[in-house]
């Protein structure tokens, strides 16, 4: 992902109006299919874990209000998808640039929706805590069409909802902090990078949500 100050400016100044931008394209072909390959590699190895509710050490595994199993990523670790941390430390940048964030850090993770699946309105922040800034989704859904559910219900205040198809390579940021937004029930696999932009940096075990 290569794009001018330009065309961010536009993207941040929409960010700003409407609390939400949508980015199609978002990966260049080399770095979607390296992401494929990771996101294949991983649920062959099986190490996805059932999502859960809270912050760390207080989670709760509750699966009528979430049923997607993730798996965290770490920069420096996974160097198959280097370039892929490198558009996101370029998403970074741009943020505290355009948007005078000072973001320190972010962390993602890799979301699988198995058919039947869903996660229901929520917000990206935990009470009281404002660490997470903007989150950001990359759908990796190949072929997706209409029918095949899953797609990104969002609640922009004082309008009404917004369905947003998980299409392959579709980038969603908006605010976490605002931005009501639930997975509606997905009827067949729905994969994607998923994480946020952090005001402080990451520690782990990561926060969940």
């Amino acid at each position: 992902m290569q794009r001018d100050l330009g065309y961010w400016d536009k993207q941040m100044d929409l960010l700003a109006q409407q609390d939400y931008i949508i980015i199609d394209n978002f990966f260049n072909p080399e770095d979607l299919n390296n992401a494929h390959h990771f996101f294949e590699t991983k649920q062959q190895e099986g190490v996805f874990q059932k999502a859960a509710i809270g912050a760390s050490g207080n989670e709760k595994i509750i699966n009528e209000v979430r049923g997607d199993y993730t798996y965290w990523l770490e920069k420096g670790k996974h160097t198959q998808i280097n370039s892929i941390f490198e558009t996101l430390d370029e998403v970074k940048s741009v943020f505290n640039r355009l948007m005078y964030l000072s973001l320190a850090d972010y962390e993602f993770h890799l979301a699988h929706y198995p058919k039947g699946s869903f996660y229901k309105k929520h917000l990206d922040q935990f009470e009281g805590r404002n660490n997470r800034m903007v989150s950001v989704i990359i759908y990796l859904n190949k072929d997706w069409k209409n029918g095949d559910g899953g797609e990104l219900r969002i609640y922009p205040e004082g309008q009404d909802p917004i369905d947003i198809a998980p299409i392959e390579n579709r980038c969603i940021m908006f605010r976490s902090d605002t931005l009501y937004h639930e997975v509606l029930t997905s009827h067949t696999s729905r994969k994607s990078i998923t994480g946020w932009m952090l005001y402080q940096p990451a520690v782990l075990p990561y926060l969940v949500l």
